[in-house]
C-alpha cells in the first residue's frame, strides 16, 4: 500500500463519490455535516461488511443476534448512565459563533485532550489561543457541556413520554438479558450481538466517515461467571501483535503471552482481541496498519476492568475503530437497581454450603389478594431485595405499577443449606465501528499504478466483502452476445449469496477499468465465440489473468 497523502485521499474520496461507494448526504439541499449516504456500491458493501461480522462471531456457537428499537425510553439512558455522562465540551467562537470541541482544539498541545476535565480544557485553551477551524479568530467563550444524544418523544401531545435516539446498541440487549438467558437453557457463557445505527450529535464532525452523526454499530455483549476461569486456547494465534499498553508501553508478543504476564487483564477480552483481529484481516485491513492500545487509568470508565481499542493507521493517523472493554457488572445492576428487575445468573455450587439468610418473602395470604396475576412477579422481586429495604416500595412490573406495603410483606431470618445462589454476570464487550472500518479497509485497499502509460486505479477488496461478485460484459451488444451476456447476469443474480452486475457500455478495456475501481473480482466477457461453443473469457482482478471457460463451469 502506496504511503498515506493529502492528495492521495483527495483521489480516494473523489472516486468513492463518483462511483457511488460513498458520498454526502442531502447534497442538493446543501448537506448536513456528519451525515453520509452509502450510495449503490456502498449499501452493499456495508451489507456485507456487516454480515461478515455477524457470521464471523457467531462463528463462536454460543452468539445469538438480537435486534432492538432505535428510540429508546429516557429511563434506560438514566440508568444506564447516558443522561447522565454521556458528553463532550463544546466552546464558541467569539468571532463567527462556531462551535467547536474544547479536547479537538488543544488535541496538539495534550496527549490525551479527550480525557481532561473542563478546568483542564478551559486553562490549555487560554495558554495557547488555539484559532478558530471556521473564521481564525482565536477568542473562545467558556467551555461547557453538552449532552451528544438526540432527544425525542414517544407518543404525541403532552402525554408523549421522553426518550432518545439510542447513542449505541449495547442497551436494548442488557434489557434483553433475561430472555436471551432462557434462550440458552441458563447457563453461562453466551453472547448476544446487535448491528444497527447509533445516534450522536457531535459538536463537531469532521474527517469525513470518522465521526458521523448517524452512523453504524456493531456490538457483542457477553456474559460470564467471574468466578469461573476462562479456558482459551490461544495457541492458534502465534505471530506477534503490536500492543501498547499503560504499564508497558510499546511491545510487540502474542496474545497467549500477553495475557499470561497479566497485560492483557483478562482471559476472554485478549482472546475476543484475537478475534478482532482475525475479522479485521478478513475484511481487509492491513494488519501492518493495525495496533492495540490499552486505555489508560484516568481514560477508562469507571467501571471498566480492562479496556482496548483497535485502532487502525490511514490517510486520518491512528483512529480507534473497535473498543474491548471487560465492563464488570455495572450495566445489569444499574438496570436491576432502576426497576427492580432481577437481572442475575444461577450459579450451582459444588456442594451445599451453609448460608445464613436475612431478607424479605411476601405474605400470601395478603400479597395474593392484592397483586392477584402480579403475585408471583412480586415475590420474585421482593425476595431480591436487600435486608434493609423499606416499605412502602412502588415497582413498575410490565407496565402496571404496584406499590407493596408493609403489610404485604414478613422477614426471613434462618440459616439454611443451599445449592446455589443468584449472581449478576459480568460482560465483555466488543464494540465495532462498522463506518469507520469500512473507511480504512478502503483506504487500505486503494491502489494507485500506471497501466499503458496512464494513472490506474483499482479496490482490492476480498471477495468475500467486494459489494459485486462479478460482472457480466458483451464484446458488443449485437449478433446474439448481448442477449447472451444478459441471461448469464440474470442466471447468477439468482443464485444465493451472488451479485452480479452487467456493463454494455464503452470499450472492453474501460469497462474492465470500471469494475477494478469498485473491486470487482472477476469479469465475464461474452464474444463471438460464446455464441458457437458456450465458452467466455474470465478474467482475475487482482492478476489480470484471463482464461477461457465453459458456462457451466463458471466458478459462482
Amino acid at each position: 500500500m502506496e504511503e498515506f497523502s493529502d492528495e492521495r485521499l483527495a483521489r480516494l474520496t473523489g472516486m468513492l463519490k463518483r462511483r457511488g461507494v460513498i458520498l454526502p448526504a442531502f447534497e442538493i439541499h446543501g448537506g448536513a455535516a456528519g451525515l453520509y449516504d452509502f450510495g449503490p456500491v456502498g449499501g452493499r458493501l456495508r451489507n456485507r461488511v456487516n454480515q461478515t461480522w455477524v457470521d464471523h462471531w457467531q462463528s463462536l456457537g454460543n452468539v445469538v443476534e438480537i435486534s432492538c428499537p432505535t428510540v429508546t425510553p429516557y429511563s434506560v439512558l438514566e440508568a444506564s448512565g447516558h443522561v447522565g455522562e454521556f458528553s463532550d465540551f463544546l466552546t464558541e467562537c467569539k468571532g463567527c459563533g462556531a462551535p467547536s470541541r474544547a479536547d479537538h482544539l488543544v488535541e496538539e498541545f495534550h496527549p490525551n485532550a479527550e480525557s481532561l476535565s473542563r478546568d483542564e480544557l478551559t486553562s490549555l485553551i487560554k495558554t495557547h489561543n488555539p484559532p478558530c477551524p471556521s473564521c481564525s479568530d482565536s477568542s473562545w467563550g467558556p467551555v461547557e457541556a453538552q449532552n451528544l444524544m438526540f432527544n425525542t418523544k414517544i407518543g404525541a401531545g403532552a402525554s408523549g413520554r421522553q426518550a432518545f435516539l439510542r447513542p449505541e446498541t449495547a442497551q436494548g440487549m442488557f434489557t434483553s438479558f433475561t430472555s436471551i438467558y432462557r434462550h440458552f437453557r441458563e447457563r453461562l457463557p453466551f453472547g448476544a450481538i446487535q448491528t444497527g445505527k447509533g445516534y450522536r450529535n457531535e459538536i463537531s464532525p469532521r474527517q469525513g466517515m470518522i465521526r458521523l452523526r448517524e452512523f453504524n454499530m456493531a456490538e457483542l455483549e457477553y456474559f460470564i461467571d467471574p468466578e469461573v476461569e476462562p479456558n482459551h486456547d490461544f495457541s492458534i494465534w502465534t505471530d506477534n501483535v503490536m500492543l501498547i499498553s499503560e504499564e508497558s508501553g510499546e511491545i510487540k508478543t502474542t496474545f497467549g503471552e500477553a495475557v499470561t504476564a497479566g497485560i492483557i487483564r483478562h482471559p476472554t477480552v485478549g482472546y475476543f482481541m484475537a478475534w478482532t483481529m482475525d475479522f479485521l484481516g478478513k475484511v481487509g485491513i492491513n494488519p501492518k496498519h493495525l495496533r492495540f492500545r490499552q486505555h489508560e487509568s484516568d481514560e477508562m470508565a469507571h467501571y471498566a476492568q480492562d479496556c482496548w481499542d483497535a485502532e487502525i493507521l490511514g490517510s486520518y493517523g491512528w483512529v480507534e475503530c473497535v473498543g474491548i472493554a471487560h465492563r464488570g457488572c455495572y450495566d445489569l445492576s444499574a438496570h436491576e437497581e432502576a426497576t427492580g428487575q432481577k437481572l442475575r445468573a444461577w450459579r450451582t455450587f459444588p456442594e451445599p454450603k451453609l448460608v445464613e439468610i436475612d431478607g424479605w418473602t411476601i405474605d400470601g395470604a395478603k400479597a395474593g389478594p392484592a397483586f392477584r396475576s402480579l403475585a408471583g412477579r412480586v415475590k420474585e422481586i421482593v425476595e431480591g431485595l436487600p435486608a434493609d429495604s423499606t416499605f412502602p416500595l412502588s415497582l413498575d412490573i410490565d407496565g402496571q405499577s404496584v406499590e407493596v406495603l408493609s403489610e404485604h410483606v414478613k422477614r426471613v431470618q434462618r440459616s439454611e443449606n443451599v445449592n446455589g445462589e443468584w449472581f449478576v454476570p459480568h460482560v465483555v464487550e466488543p464494540a465495532f465501528g462498522i463506518d469507520r472500518i469500512i473507511w480504512h479497509l478502503l483506504d487500505h485497499c486503494y491502489v494507485e499504478t500506471e497501466k499503458s502509460g496512464e494513472s490506474y486505479t483499482l479496490l482490492s477488496l476480498p471477495e468475500l466483502v467486494s459489494p459485486v461478485d462479478v460482472t457480466v460484459l458483451p464484446l458488443f451488444e449485437k449478433d446474439g452476445m448481448g442477449d447472451l451476456a444478459q441471461k448469464i447476469h440474470r442466471d447468477l443474480c439468482g443464485r444465493r449469496n451472488v451479485f452480479s452486475s452487467y456493463d454494455a457500455s464503452g470499450s472492453i478495456g474501460r469497462r474492465y477499468a470500471r469494475a477494478d475501481e469498485i473491486g470487482v473480482p472477476w469479469c465475464i466477457t461474452v464474444d463471438h465465440e460464446s455464441l458457437v461453443d458456450g465458452s467466455v473469457t474470465l478474467r482475475s482482478r487482482d492478476s489480470g489473468e484471463q482464461t477461457r471457460v465453459l458456462i457451466s463451469d463458471l466458478p459462482f
